[in-house]
């Protein structure tokens, strides 16, 4: 039977519940300490797995948009395309990124130590993200109210360039991180620094150190020398903000960290260190691109964006071989400068300048569009007067000063420089020397009168020299190719050998006499008659009656649809004046119709490009000329003694002093507004305008003669220099044709 348990009992109960037991200090549990590690071990996993599932959600979510690392196996960042001429030799480019890319070996091996001495000194060991510099970057962040410190290693900053933007948020710095642990793992560090050096920003457009070296130091990025690679080293970080350009006191502060950091790194010695401080920045600027030849560039980026399109040009480093000259392009822009500087000169100060100061413009900020090229001996820059004695005129071109003493000005028949010059004024000069930093020059003047030569070869249809105006950087249009001219006497030849080809011959005499076309009252240049002269005279002395009374018989549309077939495209209303070259023509076509002769009636269209290839060397196209017969060969060399007689006794017949078979025509149109000289040699077809945009006159007497010959006969004396024995077609030894006056006594009246 159950006993009742009474309270009295429980006290004389002998083992009373534990939880009712007083407590004994000398009483001890009975140990448990496996459950408490099971339930912390227990608590562990369940942090890490958490943690790794949120690893693992985060890189599910992060890594979603990325880009496939395999990709950089094929990967060809944005290059630059490059323009070479018939040597091989670069003078010109297209890029989005102005970037040359160059393998591992190409870096010079103190510029891989200066950047990873400054940008990722851990580089070699880690694995793409270095943790705890990322860890004290982040600490900084959250803790500093200052400026974000960085923890980009090199291959986290190429991950960045590559595929990512640049925005400062959580997501894409973890993108950036699996990007980087992605590269470290398919590429090599060779592999890794090679992508970075190729890809990184170092401002003023240029991308990659190759392109860096070249434009900041003119040179290789495999030739830098200590100070230039740290400088170039410390332009990653800012590259607007230590640029030695705009910022030359900062870059100088950047590089000098950068050698610091060096020295700290053991990777050169302190007396190295002291000695690349020290240095000055040695800048060298690179001229910019396309300077030798910028309308010929022009012409040629607008040929190959039609081509390929315009991405596919400035974007994927082809290689462009061209027709170019690189030595008669520069002897053509020497010619052209100064033979228009010798014209400027002949009309003595006109004063035709402006004045900074009178714009309201501030004479310390001001910069003039021509001052991207810096200033060398023998070029023609626009300067700026900022100071006036009576016989010294100073001032700047871009940052360097100039001086001019009265020997510089002595042509303008001014004694003293007060006379005609002013504070802020824009003047023209050539640049003969410097001394010390300070440039030395000739005063010119710049009315505004431009010029234009191009140059092809007979044979090929090759254009070797181009040149569109005075001054690209002032205008861009191209005089050479773009511009449409009144061609004044040289049209004459179409309405020769259009008579030709119906029977009349050099030995022909015509009369040149007063007459009339109806109410159309024509003249010759001078104003008098000669009479009877022959065909081969009147040509050469660009007689204008011989021309009408020739035209007038065989009919103007003969003459115009002759013109035609030489590829003058000009459309041409059937009136008599015409034949006087009223017509208005391009400079390059006539250069490619007269090439027709000396080539026995063949004409091969003009070519600026011969061939392309992509970056790895694949031919993408390769132009063949247009090539037909326009005349016949007899036409052809029948035509040749007229053009032969023009200068050996004609209008250019200066040019008997160069002793070399060359042939050519003059032509001045009314109120001298344009003068040409369209001229060749066996080899070398070439023609020259000279005239202003707004058709203003040139001057009295300013004809094609004394205007433009000057400018084709400085250029071909380089030009004829290669082939001092050539011969034209059909040629015999001796005198090309007899003297004009036999001619005439010996040529049958027709």
């Amino acid at each position: 039977m159950a006993r009742l348990i009474t309270p009295s009992d429980q006290d004389d109960d002998p083992v009373p519940p534990r939880r009712f037991r007083r407590r004994n200090s000398d009483f001890q549990p009975p140990p448990d300490h496996p459950k408490i590690a099971g339930s912390l071990a227990l608590a562990v996993l369940v942090v890490v797995a958490a943690a790794v599932g949120s690893l693992a959600g985060l890189m599910l979510v992060y890594s979603v948009d990325l880009p496939q690392v395999d990709e950089l196996e094929h990967y060809r960042p944005s290059t630059t395309t490059e323009l070479y001429d018939v040597h091989g030799r670069s003078f010109g480019s297209f890029a989005l990124e102005r970037r040359v890319v160059v393998n591992y070996n190409d870096f010079a091996p103190v510029l891989r130590q200066a950047v990873i001495s400054t940008e990722d000194r851990d580089f070699e060991s880690h694995g793409g993200v270095n943790l705890l510099r990322f860890a004290g970057a982040a600490w900084h962040d959250l803790f500093s109210k200052g400026r974000a410190q960085g923890a980009s290693t090199l291959t986290m900053q190429l991950a960045r360039n590559l595929f990512l933007s640049n925005e400062r948020t959580a997501s894409r710095k973890l993108q950036e991180i699996f990007l980087s642990l992605q590269i470290e793992h398919s590429f090599t560090k060779e592999q890794i620094f090679t992508l970075y050096g190729n890809q990184i920003y170092l401002g003023s457009g240029v991308y990659g150190f190759e392109a860096g070296a070249q434009y900041y130091f003119s040179k290789h990025a495999s030739e830098l020398t200590l100070p230039e690679a740290a400088l170039l080293a410390g332009l990653p970080k800012g590259p607007a903000e230590f640029s030695p350009i705009l910022n030359p006191d900062r870059a100088f502060r950047r590089r000098n960290v950068v050698i610091d950091s060096m020295l700290e790194d053991g990777k050169i010695s302190a007396a190295q260190a002291e000695a690349a401080r020290s240095s000055p920045l040695g800048l060298h600027l690179e001229p910019p691109p396309n300077s030798v030849a910028p309308w010929f560039v022009e012409e040629v980026r607008r040929e190959l964006e039609r081509r390929f399109g315009t991405e596919e040009v400035h974007a994927a480093g082809l290689k462009v071989y061209t027709t170019l000259d690189l030595d008669l392009q520069e002897s053509a822009n020497q010619a052209v400068l100064d033979g228009l500087a010798a014209y400027e000169r002949h009309h003595a100060w006109r004063a035709h300048l402006l004045n900074v100061l009178a714009a309201g413009l501030n004479v310390d900020t001001f910069k003039h569009p021509d001052w991207t090229v810096p200033p060398a001996p023998g070029t023609y820059v626009h300067a700026l007067v900022t100071g006036i004695l009576p016989y010294q005129v100073t001032g700047r071109i871009g940052d360097q000063p100039f001086i001019l003493t009265p020997e510089n000005w002595s042509w303008t028949g001014f004694h003293t420089a007060d006379q005609f010059l002013k504070p802020g004024d824009l003047i023209y000069m050539k640049i003969t020397g410097e001394d010390g930093g300070m440039l030395h020059g000739a005063l010119e003047e710049d009315t505004g009168v431009e010029g234009s030569l191009l140059a092809m070869d007979n044979a090929t249809g090759d254009v070797l020299a181009l040149v569109g105006g005075r001054d690209f950087n002032l205008s861009q249009f191209d005089r050479a190719t773009q511009a449409e001219r009144q061609t004044g006497s040289s049209f004459k030849p179409y309405v020769y050998t259009t008579a030709v080809e119906d029977g009349a011959t050099p030995q022909e005499i015509i009369v040149d006499r007063p007459i009339s076309f109806g109410t159309y009252v024509p003249h010759n240049y001078d104003g008098k008659f000669k009479g009877r002269i022959s065909l081969l005279e009147a040509f050469a002395d660009s007689r204008n009656i011989p021309a009408l009374e020739l035209a007038s018989r065989v009919g103007i549309r003969k003459v115009i649809a002759t013109a035609h077939r030489f590829g003058i495209t000009t459309n041409m209303p059937a009136y008599l004046p015409i034949a006087l070259g009223s017509a208005e023509v391009t400079l390059e076509q006539q250069v490619a119709a007269y090439a027709v002769f000396p080539n026995d009636g063949i004409r091969v269209g003009p070519r600026l490009v011969k061939r392309v290839t992509s970056a790895d060397g694949d031919p993408l196209n390769e132009d063949t000329p247009d090539v037909r017969e326009v005349i016949s060969e007899k036409t052809a060399r029948t035509m040749m003694v007229f053009f032969r007689g023009v200068t050996s006794e004609g209008t250019a017949a200066k040019l008997i002093a160069l002793h070399h078979p060359l042939g050519g025509k003059t032509g001045t149109t009314n109120d001298f507004t344009d003068a040409w000289f369209v001229g060749f040699s066996p080899s070398i077809t070439c023609g020259v305008w000279v005239g202003y945009d707004d058709r203003e006159s040139l001057g009295d007497k300013q004809t094609g003669a004394a205007v433009a010959l000057p400018l084709w006969t400085t250029f071909m004396q380089t030009a004829i220099a290669a082939t001092p024995n050539e011969t034209f077609p059909g040629d015999t030894p001796g005198p090309p044709h007899p003297p004009l006056q036999q001619t005439a006594a010996l040529a049958p009246h027709r």
